[in-house]
């Protein structure tokens, strides 16, 4: 539990000391978010980078939150490297998907740690989808699977209206990432856990196939 809170709170830390540079310093956040022209140049630290900045304290407060929540279960029961595998595997697809989804949209930019918390929230799930979980404004517990879902479809929300600052995109690729790296990880999942495999692929699919078709509506 020590290496457990010692791996989340430096991450926690490092999101937190980097965030509140950018919100300090407008260079320096425009230096290292991600934008696809830049991203396009060659520039390509900032598909890392992104993940460690945030729009404002409200944005990094719900990212940690979910991060210390769902990446204690997946570190206890995957132990660290695999934990840091997703985070920062998860982090990287997320960037990479937004890369695919504006590569038409030059000036398009975006900063946070969406796409490496929702891949620990993927992998959690997967790890142990009969959790349930008390959210701020909801009284009651609610499956961690939905909240997974859940997520995915405030994703699309967000990518449809264009919400913020924020990697919106990078929730989708983010969760896509941990979903595959998790299995990979624990292939033993595809045979004991299998319905709540296919509860969770079918939207995952569903936006890969249609994804496209957001921009039109």
């Amino acid at each position: 539990m020590e290496n457990l809170n010692t791996v989340l709170l430096l991450i926690i830390i490092a999101n937190v000391l980097i965030s509140k540079k950018g919100f300090d310093d407008f260079t320096f956040l425009n230096k290292y978010k991600f934008q696809i022209d830049a991203v396009k140049k060659g520039e390509k630290f900032r598909l890392l980078t992104s993940g460690f900045l945030h729009v404002d304290w409200m944005h990094l407060i719900l990212n940690m939150y979910v991060l210390y929540t769902f990446g204690s279960i997946v570190f206890s029961i995957l132990g660290m490297l695999p934990t840091l595998l997703i985070y920062f595997g998860s982090l990287i697809a997320g960037s990479l998907y937004t890369l695919s989804y504006h590569k038409n949209e030059p000036f398009y930019s975006a900063v946070g740690a969406s796409g490496a918390v929702s891949g620990i929230v993927y992998a959690c799930i997967l790890l142990y989808p009969g959790m349930s979980m008390y959210l701020f404004f909801i009284p009651v517990p609610i499956p961690g699977y939905v909240f997974g879902v859940g997520y995915l479809l405030y994703s699309i929300y967000g990518i449809k209206k264009q919400l913020g600052n924020v990697g919106h995109a990078a929730h989708l690729g983010g969760a896509i990432g941990g979903f595959t790296l998790t299995i990979v990880l624990q292939p033993i999942l595809i045979d004991t856990n299998r319905i709540f495999i296919i509860l969770l692929v079918i939207p995952i699919l569903l936006l890969l196939l249609f994804g496209d078709k957001l921009k039109k509506l």
